[in-house]
């Protein structure tokens, strides 16, 4: 299917009398996406409105809504039947429970394929990055993105690729292309430099108490947490130890056992691994390079009755499914 023929059969599923609600999990690849869902849908329905589930605070992020002035609001200010069509990007219903609240007219994302319950489903999982879909979709409709899209587009591709240096497509590296010509640079370094906060220092330093290095892969158990950002901060931090091929770093979160996984890319996928690992229990999968888990408290629990065993429980599992073991 060429890309103006997806961008017809998405534009299909509206009319100007509908009120749609863009469903995502906010990172710089999906606020990005769902900005440009709602430039496509301009003068085309009677509303759009993005709304976010998860607790926003890694200081990049709020950089980023702060400086691009990006419109949302939480899930828990969402009336559904204010709605008539329902749009999730960057992310599939099963990904998380909150997703699960709707029926979708239109599923788009860049991860494996898991859920294509909506009428419309583009899951592309060769793309590194949602954003370089949608910039796709901004381009067959002839629209030239505002430097505030353009930027949060390119933050986005920028992001998820790990500057190219994760899963890449061509397709990518095209829409990066395209993108910078409208994009404001330094606005885009502003969000990048965003400092630390003095908590996240704190929770870095409690990491590296309760860090192993077994074959290579760095793991901490962080216990209860108060952000599941916090993880992925200390995730990307290990993977700056020189010996380290992988990092996997845990904690309790509302009820959850959140697992965090990076790795180099050179071995065994971080998706595949997550999926073999820990689907059996909850929620698990991502890139080749990176990778979540979430698993509910209870079903975790038939397991690994001892809290105090869940550090080396998760131990045990990735180091039974993640490949090749060194010496």
């Amino acid at each position: 299917m060429s890309n103006i023929q997806r961008l017809e059969k998405f534009l299909s599923l509206f009319s100007k009398e509908n009120k749609v609600l863009i469903i995502i999990n906010a990172d710089p690849d999906a606020m990005a996406s769902a900005m440009a869902v709602k430039r496509l849908l301009w003068r085309k329905v009677g509303s759009a409105v993005i709304t976010y589930f998860n607790e926003i605070s890694r200081p990049d992020n709020l950089t980023m809504i702060r400086v691009l002035d990006l419109e949302m609001i939480h899930i828990d200010e969402v009336d559904e039947r204010a709605f008539d069509r329902f749009v999730v990007v960057d992310s599939q219903p099963d990904h998380h429970e909150c997703f699960a609240m709707f029926r979708y007219d239109a599923i788009i994302d860049h991860h494996p394929l898991s859920c294509d319950s909506g009428i419309f489903n583009d899951i592309r999982p060769e793309y590194g990055a949602c954003s370089s879909m949608m910039t796709e979709y901004l381009k067959a409709a002839g629209v030239k993105p505002s430097q505030k899209l353009a930027t949060a587009l390119l933050m986005g591709i920028k992001t998820d690729t790990g500057g190219f240096l994760r899963q890449t497509a061509m397709e990518d590296v095209r829409a990066f292309q395209h993108l910078y010509k409208f994009a404001n640079t330094c606005v885009m370094a502003r969000i990048e430099q965003a400092e630390f906060k003095e908590r996240d220092l704190e929770f870095i330093g409690n990491a590296i108490k309760q860090k192993k290095i077994i074959n290579h892969r760095v793991y901490a158990h962080t216990g209860f947490i108060e952000n599941p950002d916090q993880c992925v901060i200390v995730a990307d931090f290990f993977m700056r130890i020189d010996s380290a091929n992988w990092s996997i770093i845990s904690g309790v979160y509302d009820g959850k056992l959140v697992i965090i996984m990076r790795n180099d890319g050179l071995r065994k996928s971080a998706g595949n691994t997550a999926k073999e690992a820990f689907s059996h229990l909850g929620s698990a999968g991502g890139h080749r390079t990176m990778a979540r888990v979430e698993i509910q408290m209870p079903e975790l629990e038939k397991e690994v009755p001892d809290e105090k065993e869940i550090g080396q429980w998760v131990i045990d599992q990735v180091e039974k499914y993640a490949g090749i073991k060194f010496e």
